[in-house]
């Protein structure tokens, strides 16, 4: 993992963490170190002598080797053969247990790229007396942009829920702001279905926002459902690719039996509500699915579909108070705006 310099800490140390498979194997009455073999498996792979064994452990080559024999005592098979002109290389059973081991760090990989950065967040708040900034990959929303104006110690990045959710679970980010239209997380699919407690997180519900078809004021071309969108002359703007409404509109068109090629404009793509909204305020567009609230803004006219909620992950080992100061705000400004309702918390 890069080192990630923290200005905060008042000085130039790096903070970095990095985690890895541990845990014990168990053979009889023989206990071993999941870590201790691993290493044993790297360093026989990588030089293919006991001597890189030992330097891997810091040991003499008779320690190492010492070592080594404890081990396969331990486990009742040999680890290491000797062969002539290829050195020293995994035995049948020692290559099966180390493919073992690197297929299951292979799939904790994810989790433990999330855990590394709340520890690293929690390290660095510790260095410096005070809550370190979180790094928020989220889903574009007006009131949430606004509410994050008076939160400095969250940093938000803009990009589409499957981009965000991913980058939480890939360990880019602490949270992920997401929606998926009038589907819940666990039925929208990957990578929305992988936010679940019994992999480490939690989904807190912010909001419950109205979505519809944002229209000129007036709606002079007379669109009252999703099929008007094809009729001649309608121009429409839709949102990027893997956006949570590019995709609730892509199910809106399947369930009426429209192709997308049916929709001018279709291939047109903004990446905010408010950039939707904008485009057809100046004559661009006729038509995009947009939240009401960025309808509202520019005085455009709204054809509402339904209501979904909007949802605030992270890692339920996470412990930072600007997170829950933001919870709490978004929630009550929801509670007060047309267009939005305070969600049920979860929590």
């Amino acid at each position: 993992m890069d080192d990630r310099r923290d200005p905060s800490t008042g000085d130039d140390a790096a903070v970095s963490v990095v985690l890895g498979l541990g845990g014990t194997l168990r053979i009889g009455p023989n206990t071993l170190s999941v870590s201790d073999l691993t290493v044993v498996f790297e360093a026989i792979g990588r030089t293919r002598s006991v001597q890189g064994l030992a330097d891997a452990l810091g040991l003499s080559y008779r320690a190492a080797w010492a070592r080594l024999q404890a081990y396969e005592a331990a486990l009742g098979r040999p680890l290491v053969r000797k062969t002539r002109g290829h050195g020293t290389e995994l035995t049948a059973f020692g290559a099966g247990l180390a493919a073992a081991f690197s297929a299951a760090a292979d799939g904790l990989s994810a989790g433990f790229g999330r855990e590394t950065r709340v520890v690293e967040h929690r390290l660095r708040t510790l260095l410096s007396d005070r809550a370190a900034p979180l790094t928020l990959a989220a889903s574009h929303d007006p009131l949430l942009v606004e509410v994050l104006a008076a939160h400095e110690d969250i940093a938000l990045s803009v990009m589409g829920s499957s981009a965000a959710v991913t980058q939480l679970l890939q360990g880019q980010a602490e949270a992920a702001g997401f929606h998926c239209g009038a589907l819940v997380p666990e039925a929208a699919g990957a990578p929305f279905s992988a936010v679940t407690p019994g992999a480490g997180l939690v989904a807190h519900p912010l909001f419950a926002r109205e979505q519809g078809l944002l229209l000129a004021p007036g709606n002079p071309l007379g669109i009252r459902t999703l099929a008007d969108l094809a009729a001649a002359g309608v121009r429409y703007v839709n949102r990027q690719k893997a956006s949570g409404t590019r995709q609730w509109f892509d199910r809106l068109l399947a369930e009426a039996g429209l192709p997308p090629a049916a929709i001018a404009g279709y291939a047109n793509e903004e990446f905010t509500h408010q950039a939707v909204a904008a485009t057809i305020a100046c004559g661009a567009a006729d038509a995009g699915l947009g939240v009401r609230a960025a309808a509202d803004r520019l005085g455009l006219d709204f054809l509402s579909v339904g209501w979904e909620t909007y949802y605030l992950a992270a890692s339920t080992s996470l412990s930072a108070p600007a997170l829950d100061a933001l919870i709490a705000a978004v929630r009550a400004g929801a509670a007060a705006r047309p267009g939005y309702r305070a969600a049920v918390p979860a929590d």
